[in-house]
């Protein structure tokens, strides 16, 4: 491997890195901002509960970084794989704000329909509000800012036509 693929790719690993830490910290501003009546360490009190179950609530500081490292974990594992799939839906679907919504809708079914029921948190029921909330808000902390960050990163190697 010479120089240039490994500045290459390490490039890519900051960039995707960069853009985990962006997203992971959108979202929980965005948690923090409509849960404005909750203490924020609640917040992240639940995140760990799904690993920790209801003793996180009681778990204090431990606790709030559990559910921020946790957080994070699943921001950026949701960024590492849409900014590498981000080619294929970008020319299946040909507009990186449609796939920036796809992103969002995927990462809220994803996480409501699969890694919160799974976790110790489990199958909560979900009203019409919170479903359109979360979307929107997922719409603008995960999917367009990866959509738009993969968009300019892989833009050399997509033709201009695919990233309108």
């Amino acid at each position: 491997m010479g120089a240039n693929t490994h500045t290459k790719r390490i490039g890519t690993l900051t960039t995707i890195l960069l853009t985990g830490l962006l997203t992971g910290t959108l979202d929980a501003l965005a948690a923090i901002a409509w849960n404005y009546k909750i203490n924020p360490a609640k917040i992240f009190q639940f995140i760990a509960s799904g690993v920790f179950g209801k003793q996180a609530f009681n778990g204090g500081v431990e606790m709030i970084l559990w559910g921020l490292f946790f957080h994070y974990l699943i921001a950026c594992s949701f960024t590492v794989v849409f900014f590498i799939t981000y080619p294929a839906f970008i020319g299946a679907l040909k507009n990186k704000y449609v796939t920036g919504i796809i992103f969002a809708l995927i990462t809220w079914v994803l996480t409501n329909l699969v890694i919160v029921p799974l976790s110790q948190i489990g199958w909560r029921p979900v009203s019409v509000s919170f479903i359109v909330t979360g979307f929107g808000i997922l719409i603008f902390t995960i999917g367009l800012p990866i959509a738009l960050i993969a968009n300019k990163f892989y833009a050399r190697k997509i033709p201009k036509d695919q990233t309108d």
